[in-house]
């Protein structure tokens, strides 16, 4: 028997949101929180799974055998689209006993589900020496919650997980999965605060944002919403006022990634602050994704004197927000930007990050 233990860290992303299931581009970077799996290999089909956070709950193991793998509704059903996902990838494999811990909040936006999914595949890649590269990898997990758990997530989660680094970002274009690193600014504090408001990607929301993109691009003429330029935004008009203000935030999203980028690259902070901020503006008014609470939250969190910039991040209806505070100010902004929330909303917060970005720990 071998025993293999693998981690693969939650995300949380700067700019870019509901721009990769449509083909564009992303930037996330990965924080401290991070999913683990121990792995011990067996000799049969069985596969046994015990996880910490749900021990609460339940202190007992879930049974399932390969090739049996069923959605059944709850959290094993990340485990099993992964090891049905390898299967169907050609990848020979025995049964066996995993322990989960994670300490990446779920329904917070950021990422739970990808880093589960990216630790288990890499438990098993180092168990059966496996012949997947980190991009591949990424692009089964990706299936596995396509597939078995039924939410129709692009796949920047999971490749950040698996190729994001501490102090950061991960530029990506989605469609051709080429990437860069892009360094984060030293001197700046990235602030994480969970809303307090869980969100669900296999819940109907999200799958109806993605179906009108995709509605959309064909009332258009584009493969995907990626193929439709900024100078371009005037063809919305062809289509119904709902539609046009779902593809006129993901074209205009697109673009302002490629803008974060270069505001990084040259450390030009007051334009990526308002990058942000339109960023935010857009996912409440074009794309509806915001929720009271989260405005609340960007508002008190923008109105800060030390805040360069924040947003909703993550798939929305819920989650968290990500801020940019100057350097050295990070934990008083989040003291500050929680006490507030708490008084006008009276839902406790959940500070997740408040350090300096470029030095976040692994």
């Amino acid at each position: 028997m071998t025993t293999v233990t693998s981690s693969a860290p939650g995300r949380v992303n700067l700019i870019g949101e509901h721009t990769d299931y449509n083909g564009g581009f992303v930037l996330p970077t990965p924080i401290p929180q991070r999913a683990t799996v121990e792995l011990r290999t067996r000799s049969d089909r069985q596969v046994r799974v015990w996880s910490r956070e749900m021990a609460v709950v339940s202190d007992r193991w879930e049974d399932y055998e390969l090739g049996q793998e069923r959605r059944r509704g709850g959290w094993l059903d990340y485990v099993m689209g992964c090891t049905e996902a390898l299967r169907n990838a050609g990848h020979a494999l025995s049964g066996a006993e995993l322990r989960i811990a994670s300490d990446v909040p779920v329904g917070s936006g950021l990422s739970s589900s990808a880093a589960l999914e990216v630790a288990v595949l890499r438990a098993f890649r180092a168990a059966y020496n496996l012949v997947l590269d980190d991009t591949q990898l990424a692009l089964l997990g990706q299936r596995a919650e396509n597939d078995l758990v039924g939410a129709p997530v692009g796949v920047m989660d999971q490749m950040c997980a698996s190729l994001g680094e501490p102090g950061a970002a991960l530029f990506l274009d989605t469609r051709s999965l080429e990437s860069r690193r892009v360094r984060l600014p030293s001197g700046v504090d990235l602030v994480v605060i969970s809303s307090g408001i869980q969100h669900d990607h296999a819940a109907g929301d999200y799958r109806t944002r993605r179906a009108e993109c995709e509605e959309a691009a064909r009332r258009l003429g584009v493969p995907q919403l990626r193929d439709l330029a900024v100078d371009q935004l005037d063809r919305l008009g062809e289509l119904p006022d709902t539609l046009a203000r779902r593809a006129r935030h993901v074209v205009t999203e697109n673009a302002r990634v490629l803008l974060a980028v270069a505001a990084l690259e040259r450390a030009d902070l007051e334009l990526l602050g308002r990058l942000m901020a339109e960023s935010h503006d857009s996912m409440r008014d074009d794309f509806e994704v915001s929720i009271p609470q989260i405005d609340a939250l960007v508002s008190i969190a923008a109105a800060d004197p030390d805040v360069i910039g924040a947003r909703l991040t993550g798939g929305g209806f819920g989650g968290s927000i990500v801020a940019l505070a100057q350097g050295g100010t990070g934990a008083d902004v989040a003291r500050r930007v929680t006490g507030r929330y708490l008084v006008q909303t009276g839902i406790t917060p959940q500070v997740l990050v408040a350090g300096e970005a470029a030095c976040a720990p692994s």
